[in-house]
């Protein structure tokens, strides 16, 4: 395999999704499986450059004053458990994986559709936001993402949230999962891949300048169009591959 076309797939992933609050795990997953990567190698790799970039955005988000603990909180608090849980096991996810990738491919035609309003109808109630984080975080776990691709279009379609303030919850949001997805997944195999190491060089550089012209430069609805590109590819990943 060669390494470098691979790194510049890393990085431009990186950037297009840094710039709506992701960190591109899916993404990740899409070039590397193209590349041949082994499923083994694939996921734990994923969710280490999932936790770097995530950590960029989250940064980026918060400084430019778009991140609400408040809207926060209540998502990650099952969210977290419930992801090592989703990272600990190994299911037979094929079905599971198509609906959710229709899912996304729906959201991603809705955002192109939508009026360009950028306004909060109400927060969502304390129970209603725990109970689909813990649903987002088993399901993060379990598909080897952050949650944030799930997450950032039910804030928008739901007015939970402004545009940047969804993308920068849904960044702290895939930090806390890919943390513990990837504690899950090494606790049940103990083996952590050695191409992450070169590919975590390219997902930060990609995800530095994708989270600062997310945060600082770009309006909401460039951000709304950059994240239906983002929910098409992650959906046709999901629906394509097993």
């Amino acid at each position: 395999m060669e390494l470098a076309p691979l790194i510049v797939a890393v990085a431009a992933v990186a950037f297009l999704y840094s710039t709506v609050g992701h960190a591109g795990a899916s993404g990740y997953i899409a070039v590397m499986s193209l590349f041949g990567l082994a499923a083994t190698t694939i996921r734990p790799t994923a969710l280490a450059l999932n936790i770097l970039v995530s950590i960029l955005t989250t940064w980026q988000f918060w400084r430019a004053g778009h991140f609400s603990w408040r809207l926060f909180w209540p998502f990650a608090v099952l969210a977290t458990p419930l992801a090592f849980v989703g990272g600990y096991v190994s299911l037979p996810t094929h079905i599971f994986k198509v609906a959710v990738g229709v899912v996304l491919l729906l959201s991603a035609l809705r955002l192109l559709a939508r009026p360009s309003a950028d306004d909060v109808a109400h927060e969502p109630s304390r129970p209603v936001a725990l109970s689909v984080g813990g649903a987002l975080g088993l399901l993060a776990g379990l598909t080897g993402t952050g949650g944030g691709i799930f997450l950032t279009p039910l804030l928008l379609f739901m007015r939970w949230a402004r545009t940047k303030q969804a993308a920068a919850t849904s960044a702290a949001f895939i930090l806390a999962n890919s943390l513990a997805g990837l504690s899950g997944n090494l606790t049940s195999t103990r083996i952590f891949p050695a191409v992450a190491i070169p590919l975590a060089g390219a997902a930060l550089v990609g995800g530095a300048v994708g989270s600062y012209y997310g945060a600082r430069r770009f309006d909401h609805t460039v951000i709304k169009r950059i994240l239906a590109v983002v929910l098409v590819i992650a959906g046709t990943k999901l629906i394509f591959t097993t």
